[in-house]
């Protein structure tokens, strides 16, 4: 009796990723949260409801508009790390189409100082510390380690990307990364007068009351920040919860007179990421605290 011919498919060669979406799993594998952008710099909604921008987003705009999705979902908000979100069928159409690939420097600890034109580049060689840097269409993106609040249009040309923003990537760039200077977090200070001072200047005026600043002495600050860091790792539930009002906390009581320092900061952060909060969490706590009280 004849046998039954079995007829095996032979699998074909699996579809090409679209380039965009590679350089994004390249990127997302190092740490960095990524984002497709179509034409124009204009970010893709993460889902149907966003679809040109229907959110509230506007096309200028680089912050997340009033989105009322059950997730993030655009703008900055929309980068991530996590390959099963990139590859989803919901963000597949976003990858064909789109035309780059933009990333989440604040949630990845870096800020970038975006250089628009000759002069601005002439003028951060003379005034900031050299770090990374990568060509872009008209001038450069100087690329620095931590994280700080964004503030665009800094001075002529020069615009700052860090927390909630988001930025293209050019390419790896060149020359050595530096730690963030205060150089450049004191640009994103509106009022000069009161920027931070730097972590090793001890006089600060008081309020009414006269005399030093009360949390200039060592053993209060320090006592402030373990005590923080104890509420956060105690949290038995709502730890992110727990990690914004502890933030929010700290900043009312010393984010004023300058005393806080990033090895203070650096504290916290750690102890909310042994909790299992992300980067990218506490950045953005850290900043939503500093703007509720207008800091």
């Amino acid at each position: 009796m004849t046998q039954p011919t079995t007829i095996r498919r032979v699998p074909g060669p699996r579809p090409r990723l679209p380039e965009p979406l590679r350089t994004a799993l390249e990127l997302a594998a190092t740490g960095v949260p990524v984002l497709p952008l179509r034409a124009g710099k204009v970010p893709f909604g993460n889902c149907p409801a966003c679809a040109g921008n229907a959110c509230g987003g506007r096309p200028n705009m680089k912050s997340a508009g009033p989105c009322r999705c059950p997730g993030v979902c655009h703008a900055w908000a929309a980068a991530t790390t996590d390959p099963a979100v990139l590859t989803s069928p919901a963000w597949a159409t976003a990858w064909h189409r789109a035309a780059t690939v933009a990333y989440h420097p604040g949630a990845a600890g870096l800020t970038v100082v975006d250089l628009d034109d000759t002069a601005a580049v002439a003028w951060a060689r003379e005034t900031l510390p050299a770090t990374r840097a990568v060509e872009t269409t008209r001038g450069e993106h100087w690329i620095y380690r931590g994280a700080m609040a964004s503030r665009n249009a800094v001075r002529d040309g020069v615009d700052i990307k860090s927390a909630m923003s988001y930025t293209r990537y050019l390419g790896p760039g060149t020359g050595t990364m530096t730690a963030l200077p205060d150089a450049v977090r004191a640009l994103a200070v509106k009022d000069p007068a009161t920027a931070r001072p730097a972590p090793h200047a001890v006089a600060v005026p008081a309020g009414a009351g006269g005399g030093e600043c009360p949390h200039r002495t060592p053993a209060y600050l320090d006592r402030g920040i373990a005590m923080a860091e104890q509420r956060i790792t105690t949290a038995r539930s709502a730890v992110h919860a727990t990690v914004y009002r502890t933030f929010l906390a700290v900043l009312s009581t010393h984010g004023r007179c300058g005393c806080l320092t990033d090895a203070h900061v650096a504290r916290l952060f750690t102890a909310a990421q042994t909790k299992g909060e992300t980067l990218r969490h506490c950045t953005d706590a850290w900043t939503n605290a500093r703007t509720r009280l207008g800091l």
